[in-house]
């Protein structure tokens, strides 16, 4: 007999592939937004999954970057480009539109066609004469999963 937390189980998969799926799917994007500039230099890595707080085994892969140096019109082609080529590519546009912050910032997310994958798009446009860059902020995450090996790598 199983029980509701039975059937919420999270899928076990391998994490070293979802990982490189993570990074694939991020480096795709790179390629789609097309702007040369500085790019944030990180990994995914393992995060607890909000959606099994009891279970500490069961996580996602978080792999948040941004990109900047860029004149904001640039970043804004950018970010029309993606609104074409991220549906071309097989994901699925499931926002598009401002943010809930208080800047209502220009937000897409996407989920990969597969559903194992999401990814957060948000453009940050500084005013001209700002201090600071403007720059698109990036967070693509996996779907909550068990490790088959039992541990995470961060």
């Amino acid at each position: 007999m199983s029980d509701e937390k039975d059937e919420k189980k999270a899928d076990v998969r391998d994490e070293r592939a979802v990982k490189q799926s993570v990074e694939r799917a991020s480096s795709e994007i790179l390629d789609i937004l097309a702007v040369k500039g500085k790019v944030t230099q990180s990994g995914a890595v393992a995060a607890p999954c909000s959606s099994y707080p009891e279970e500490s085994e069961v996580h996602r892969m978080r792999h948040p970057w941004s990109v900047y140096g860029v004149p904001g019109d640039d970043l804004e082609k950018a970010m029309d480009r993606l609104r074409t080529q991220l549906p071309a590519k097989g994901w699925k546009i499931v926002k598009d539109g401002p943010d809930k912050s208080r800047a209502k910032l220009p937000q897409i997310v996407a989920n990969s066609s597969d559903g194992h994958l999401s990814a957060d798009l948000r453009l940050w446009r500084e005013p001209a004469g700002s201090q600071r860059s403007s720059m698109i902020e990036v967070t693509v995450v996996s779907d909550c999963f068990r490790s088959a090996t039992g541990g995470t790598t961060g």
